[in-house]
């Protein structure tokens, strides 16, 4: 489900006109939300594509990755264990579990015993998994470089900052804001608010916030 269920972006006038209703509301503020919400939908819908072309999950391609990381650094890499997995997944230990079922019975990964310490479970790509992720992530690399294409390098080193910023702001605790929780994505303009012609594309239909 996309995080932003709105076909249309409201015009900064309209959202002007909703903040006299709504003083917490700063216009500037929810332009950037809604477009940063936009953004993020577009580039999941990217991610969606190539994850079903490689029948993968958005899980079991991160455990890949994961595996095939340690596999190409093992000197500055933890073992991998299934919690280990976990944990850098940011999954419960249940789902790990599940998805290391699937790479396995696919071939793709195996869990054995650790030499040293046979309480310990190790998890890593077998030959056919390690050629696999070989194989697809030419093209993943290819499909992140067209997305941030319209970028030059200063730009994205910025963007990298200002999302950082944002990043920093929502602490453990602190919730981003819901799309579908903000009422002011409810928020239909009424025909006698003021501003309201502002907000209408059509002057005979109200314009969704």
């Amino acid at each position: 489900m996309p995080l932003l269920m709105l076909k249309d972006l409201p015009r900064y006038e309209c959202l002007l006109a909703a903040a006299e209703r709504f003083p917490g509301l700063e216009p500037s503020a929810h332009e950037s939300f809604l477009n940063l919400l936009r953004t993020a939908d577009l580039v999941f819908a990217e991610t969606r594509r190539f994850l079903t072309k490689q029948n993968l999950s958005q899980g079991r391609f991160t455990v890949l990755t994961l595996l095939l990381m340690s596999a190409a650094c093992p000197e500055t890499q933890k073992p991998n264990t299934p919690a280990r997995l976990a944990d850098q997944a940011s999954v419960t230990r249940a789902t790990m579990t599940g998805l290391l079922d699937t790479l396995e019975k696919d071939g793709l990964a195996i869990r054995e015993a650790d030499a040293h310490d046979r309480r310990t479970t190790l998890v890593r790509l077998t030959e056919r998994g390690h050629a696999f992720v070989e194989s697809i992530l030419p093209e993943w690399f290819q499909s992140i470089s067209a997305t941030m294409h319209p970028l030059d390098k200063s730009e994205r080193k910025e963007l990298v900052r200002l999302l950082q910023k944002i990043q920093e702001g929502l602490t453990p605790g602190k919730s981003a804001p819901s799309s579908e929780a903000d009422p002011l994505l409810i928020l239909y303009v009424e025909k006698n608010d003021l501003h309201a012609d502002a907000c209408r594309p059509d002057r005979g239909q109200h314009r969704l916030l």
